[in-house]
């Protein structure tokens, strides 16, 4: 097999993310802003911050609008872009007090007044400026909003799920499509230039695992209590209703409940789910899966939240990009950190790889019986091995020698090891403002989203119904 050296990965890290198909929208992409991209925020909540961390680091966009119906958050979100970019975007937010708190501000030109309430409101009075959206709100409310900005000719980045429904996913895929405007989808790490080298030069051209027969995944996160909010800052009845919340617990932690979001296997699991299927280059064809809802609860002792608080499920395929069978066994557990964190990894007769957007978790490990790999040390393609990870004595004969551990190269082409200057969102959110701009094209765009997230919705309803299988139609949307 043909070594892949770095020069020819820096040619190719464009495309390397799964070949997707160059969108018409990306070939007559022009600013409106001028030099800059003009854009609009949608939800700030804690995903529309991390995004807005990597946001803030790019010079070459202008905020023109932003828009959280929680006054608070909306206005975080101004007064950082203007502290950070110098910029002053309209707002859009439900007034929770008569007066708007940052008047001062607003006379001074250092913040934009409040022009309305919602995204509605926003596409009236700014589609016609905006070269981009990016919507990070609850789940339920993705597809309304990414199918009005497409519909207005607006390019949109939504954070997934792409939807709470599979109804919805769908309509977004056919938005994008009739629009022929881009539309990237939040599934981070296929832009990552770390997960990019690992599917293409470690598994494909080095083939440094072998043959692929098991994966593994898990995120594990300690317990924590739902959100509360500060008395002051309650958004009023009527309005909560209005937009679909039952009450302001229900507003804090709409990830808990059906209708508005999927519980932990859609926030966390959904990410690494994808990765399974990218890497693998294949569907799954079975799903088995099982969860909980026993640790959160009520005052009463019924369940706290409608999704559940530990999942774990295994996914089956038929025919990965080596022609052969794999299983995936996937976990996410919200009531305990141990673990090791959080990471996929990839199990074959000669090497594992272990993935995680945490460097530190990163991993590969050759099998004792399999060539040697220091030909790979000395070309740059892996790191140096460790020894100390495989002095374990053996306790029975029957069990395997441990393995010694190795790393990645010192350097990842277009890898920034420095989380401060490149947080890890960073990448995506580059990838979809370049192809905004005609330089890229998408690495995750809605028709890749929703083969991936297919899996994820069958998944939420293998709990309750048992093992069910894929058909090819799971993952195809039609017009």
């Amino acid at each position: 097999m043909k070594n892949f050296s770095r020069r020819d990965f820096l040619k190719t890290s464009a495309t390397a993310a799964g070949g997707l198909v160059l969108s018409s929208g990306m070939l007559s992409a022009q600013k409106k802003g001028g030099d800059k991209i003009n854009i609009a925020l949608v939800g700030m909540g804690a995903e529309g911050e991390v995004l807005l961390n990597s946001i803030v680091k790019l010079p070459y966009i202008n905020v023109v609008a932003v828009c959280d119906i929680w006054q608070p958050r909306c206005e975080f979100a101004a007064m950082r872009i203007m502290r950070e970019l110098k910029q002053a975007p309209a707002r859009y937010t439900i007034k929770i007090t008569p007066k708007d708190r940052l008047t001062p501000l607003v006379k001074r030109g250092r913040i934009g007044e409040i022009k309305g309430e919602n995204y509605k409101d926003l596409i009236k009075n700014h589609a016609k400026e905006l070269d981009a959206v990016v919507i990070a709100t609850p789940d339920f409310w993705h597809a309304p909003m990414t199918v009005d900005f497409l519909k207005a000719g607006v390019n949109v980045y939504c954070e997934k799920m792409m939807s709470d429904t599979l109804e919805g996913a769908k309509s977004m895929v056919r938005a994008a499509r009739e629009s022929k405007k881009l539309l990237q989808i939040g599934h981070q790490r296929t832009s990552n230039p770390r997960y990019k080298y690992a599917r293409q030069v470690l598994l494909r051209d080095n083939n440094i695992c072998g043959n692929i027969m098991a994966c593994n995944g898990q995120w594990n996160r300690a317990v924590t209590k739902d959100l509360t909010w500060a008395e002051k800052d309650t958004i009023p009845q009527d309005k909560l209703k209005q937009y679909g919340y039952k009450d302001m617990n229900v507003f804090r932690n709409w990830r808990w409940h059906k209708g508005l979001g999927g519980g932990a296997i859609s926030d966390l699991g959904a990410h690494q789910i994808d990765i399974f299927g990218w890497m693998l280059g294949a569907h799954p064809v079975r799903v088995m899966a099982s969860g909980n809802r026993d640790y959160y609860k009520k005052p009463d002792g019924s369940p706290a939240h409608d999704w559940d608080d530990n999942v774990m499920c295994i996914f089956e395929f038929d025919k990965t990009f080596q022609g052969k069978k794999a299983q995936a066994f996937y976990q996410v557990l919200t009531t305990t950190s141990s673990g090791g964190g959080y990471y996929e990894s990839f199990m074959g007769d000669q090497g594992t790889l272990k993935m995680s957007e945490n460097p530190a978790l990163t991993k590969l490990f050759r099998e004792n019986n399999a060539p040697d790999w220091a030909p790979l040390i000395e070309k740059g393609i892996i790191g140096k091995g460790d020894e100390a990870a495989a002095n374990v004595k053996v306790a029975d004969s029957r069990e395997s020698k441990a393995l010694v551990s190795y790393g990645f190269p010192a350097t990842v082409p277009g890898y920034e090891p420095d989380v401060a200057k490149k947080p890890i969102h960073m990448y995506h959110v580059e990838n979809f403002f370049n192809a905004v701009m005609g330089k890229e094209k998408l690495n995750c765009s809605a028709d890749h989203a929703f083969e991936a997230e297919a899996a994820v919705f069958k998944a939420r309803d293998a709990i309750e119904k048992g093992p069910l299988e894929f058909s090819a139609s799971d993952f195809v949307v039609e017009d």
